[in-house]
């Protein structure tokens, strides 16, 4: 699966050009493991600024070379969610938060 197609980076905020109204527009994910990345910004080449749930839920930016790159436990590649609905990043973040509270 291509994780960028031209489609998608075409609803893409260029890097550094937020707002404050954040959006997670596309959704990434490991098929065999727990961590999750969603995408707000694209430099237009190869870095990513969003919410990243792995060992903790934190905002910050990731490489899309190192993402096509990755394979999970199983030796699965990361997929792009085709279903994943927009949210604004700070519910998302609240909502991850509060599930990691409930664990």
């Amino acid at each position: 699966m291509q994780l960028l197609t031209d489609e998608v980076c075409r609803t893409l905020p260029r890097l550094g050009e937020r707002n404050g109204d954040d959006v997670a527009v596309v959704k990434f994910f490991t098929p065999d493991s727990s961590w999750t990345w969603y995408v707000s910004e694209f430099d237009g080449d190869d870095i990513l600024y969003g919410l990243v749930d792995g060992f903790e839920v934190e905002f910050g930016t990731f490489s899309l070379k190192e993402l096509q790159a990755v394979r999970g436990p199983l030796g699965l590649p990361i997929e792009r969610d085709v279903s994943f609905t927009p949210i604004p990043l700070d519910q998302l973040y609240r909502e991850l938060r509060g599930m990691r509270a409930i664990r």
